[in-house]
């Protein structure tokens, strides 16, 4: 990842910083990753989390039919 600063304008450029780091996903893994997991909470969140993706993904095709996601 590569911010460059135009002129003196740091603020846009920290803007960015934060903007690009939040689109990786820096700080979800950083707070993720603050404290030790064991592994059978890693399993029971990972889990979880994918439970939540395939509750999200039958929303979508109840909503919008069986059509496939627009690429994106």
């Amino acid at each position: 990842m590569e911010i460059r600063v135009v002129g003196q304008n740091i603020e846009r450029a920290i803007k960015l910083l934060k903007r690009e780091a939040e689109k990786e996903g820096l700080f979800r893994e950083l707070k993720k990753r603050r404290f030790y997991e064991k592994p059978s909470v890693k399993k029971k969140n990972k889990q979880r989390e994918a439970q939540k993706k395939r509750a999200k993904n039958a929303r979508f095709r109840r909503q919008y039919g069986h059509r496939s996601r627009p690429a994106g």
